[in-house]
């Protein structure tokens, strides 16, 4: 059973994700960048969906999305949200809370360049989040968009899609321990911008 002591973390969560994250690809590979995403617009109301994190660093953690979706409509009017990812595997959990801030037009167009020639199309024939009649229609747009960029080398990013970039205040990892006594840390970034350490009660 493993297990996670004080000593065993970095000052900084942002390296101690990423032992973590290397580990989880090492030992669950498939999807271990899978996260949820939870947000809530002004209403309150809130809503969780499984993205794919693209990307991490200092500055917080990245993921890509249509900007019109349900999530991007709630990050504009709320921009502050939750990530959580679970590697069974290793019996590890992250979570992440922070705000929420759109990545620079050039880091969006490096990561869209990268994506499959039918993700991008994808992403122009969905709009997301919103209520369709049919799959016909779908595949119908996704047909007509590849055949008018069948000339095309580079598919433009569409202007509604992009990066997000959460910026976290508090990051919280826990290992599952025996009989329910897990080991959990919260990170918690003081006003003097470094990082407080404190032991969670599981």
């Amino acid at each position: 059973m493993s297990q996670l002591l004080e000593n065993d973390l970095d000052p900084n969560p942002f390296v101690q994700y990423g032992r973590w994250f290397e580990e989880a690809q090492q030992k669950q590979p498939l999807l271990p960048e899978a996260v949820t995403l939870a947000t809530a617009g002004l209403e309150g109301n809130v809503s969780a969906r499984v993205v794919l994190l693209k990307g991490f660093d200092q500055r917080g953690f990245v993921f890509f999305t249509n900007y019109n979706s349900r999530k991007g409509a709630q990050i504009h009017d709320n921009p502050q949200a939750a990530l959580c990812w679970y590697w069974g595997v290793l019996e590890r959990q992250v979570r992440a809370e922070g705000a929420v801030v759109k990545t620079t037009e050039e880091e969006s167009d490096v990561y869209w360049k990268s994506r499959p020639r039918g993700s991008q199309l994808g992403a122009w024939a969905s709009d997301q989040s919103k209520v369709i009649l049919g799959r016909g229609g779908l595949e119908e747009r996704f047909r007509e968009l590849e055949s008018n960029y069948s000339g095309v080398a580079e598919i433009p990013r569409p202007p509604h899609w992009g990066g997000y970039r959460l910026i976290p205040y508090l990051v919280e990892f826990w290992q599952g321990r025996a009989d329910r006594l897990h080991d959990r840390f919260v990170y918690r970034l003081r006003e003097s911008k470094d990082w407080v350490i404190e032991r969670l009660s599981p």
